[in-house]
Parts: structure tokens; sequence; C-alpha cells
């Protein structure tokens, strides 16, 4: 691996939590597919982890709830015809996933006024067109 996955600042995926399992892809790479073990499954147990601080671990836990399996978060790649590159694929893909999950909620949206005369240009706007319309009903315009 190219080293440790970081979520965010300096908290990154342990490698010791993390487990692996290869399987036969379906993807690229003609008959070379059916003799090598190049799908990767990777799993984080997120619920037993110590690796992330409380309040992320609540908040990704409560995220990621249609997920998990028993707490387990399950990510696969099978995209390369490598498997060192399958592995580097699924660790991007669960270091990231976690980097959202744990993202601190958005600010709430501060509501603010329309401006004066935003509105009296609609309105105005609206009276011009209301005019053109009414004006198309009258003789002639059949």
């Amino acid at each position: 691996m190219s080293g440790p996955h970081v979520i965010r600042g300096s908290v990154s995926l342990p490698e010791a939590e993390l487990i692996w399992r290869f399987s036969r892809s379906s993807g690229p790479g003609g008959q070379h597919v059916n003799t090598s073990d190049t799908q990767v499954e990777l799993r984080f147990d997120l619920a037993r982890t110590e690796a992330l601080p409380p309040v992320w671990k609540e908040r990704a836990l409560r995220r990621l709830a249609g997920r998990l399996v028993d707490g387990v978060v399950t990510v696969r790649a099978s995209e390369h015809r490598s498997q060192w590159r399958n592995r580097e694929a699924a660790a991007v893909r669960l270091a990231s996933l976690l980097a959202e999950a744990t993202a601190p909620p958005p600010k709430p949206r501060k509501p603010t006024r329309i401006p004066r005369g935003i509105n009296e240009r609609r309105l105005r706007e609206k009276k011009r067109r209301a005019e053109t319309k009414r004006g198309r009903s009258g003789r002639g315009w059949s």
C-alpha cells in the first residue's frame, strides 16, 4: 500500500483494523480473470474502532446505518486488472466514504430578506407583462 489513508486532519485508517478479502473479478482482463483473485473487498469495523474520535464515530454510525452490517462497512473494487490497484482503489474509496460520513453538519441557512429594489423591479415587470397581455384581448386579436 502507498501508506496510511488519511480520513481528515491527523486521523487515518489503521492498517491493523482493515480486513481484506480477495476473489475472482468479473471485470476486464480476458483469460487472466479466470485465474487470479483481483477483486478486493475491504471491511472496516466502524462500531468497534478506536481510531476515530467518539463524536466522529457516532456521526458516521448514524449516517452509514443503511450500509453497515453488524457495525462493519464494506467496500468493493474490481475495476482494475491488478489486485494491487484494486486494493488502492478500495482503500481510497473507504477513506473518502468515512471522510464524508464524519464531516460536520452544514451550518444552518440564515434567512435573508429580498432587497426592496429587486421586489419592486419584479412587480414592475409583472405589471408590464399584464398590460401586454391585456392589450391582446381587444379588437383584431382572434
